[in-house]
């Protein structure tokens, strides 16, 4: 029986990038840095010209996402008067609860903390309601913003395979 090797890195980048965009949308692991360093990896393998423009653009996509992520969310957010104070507190429990109730727990913990801190500074339920929706909405645009510039680079990627 005899086994060809000769995919194999680019099976297992391919691997890395897709643990990468999960990691993304289900925030466990570094997801755009994982993305990253798999592509730096097979473009530092391959050694050719295309590898490495195929890294740069990749790399651009992702930090223009990281940048944008931030200035959408922050503006959404100064938009609809939560404090940042509030989203650190909500992260914080978001974090915790990822550790007590597995990957439900970041969501619902994050949810219910800034609403109970938006409560307690705004002494109305339906005010820290509106607060916890901003903060949620805030928290999906920077999904969805990584979520595009990661596919993009991925996309570039497997753009690349062919070209090298």
């Amino acid at each position: 029986m005899d086994v060809n090797f000769e995919y194999l890195p680019e099976t297992l980048v391919g691997l890395a990038i897709l643990v990468g965009l999960v990691g993304i949308v289900v925030p466990v692991l570094p997801g755009s840095i994982l993305i990253g360093g798999s592509i730096l990896v097979w473009a530092f393998l391959t050694g050719s010209a295309t590898g490495w423009w195929v890294f740069g653009i990749a790399a651009a996509l992702l930090v223009a996402a990281e940048v944008l992520q931030y200035v959408v969310a922050g503006r959404h957010m100064k938009k609809s008067e939560v404090p940042n104070s509030t989203i650190i507190l909500g992260g914080i429990a978001g974090v915790v609860g990822f550790f007590l109730v597995p990957v439900v727990g970041l969501f619902l913990f994050f949810a219910v903390a800034v609403f109970l801190v938006e409560w307690n500074r705004l002494r109305e339920r339906p005010a820290a309601w509106r607060s916890t929706i901003a903060a949620i909405q805030a928290s999906a645009l920077t999904i969805g913003i990584q979520l595009l510039g990661a596919l993009g680079a991925a996309t570039t990627w497997i753009i690349g395979l062919f070209q090298v």
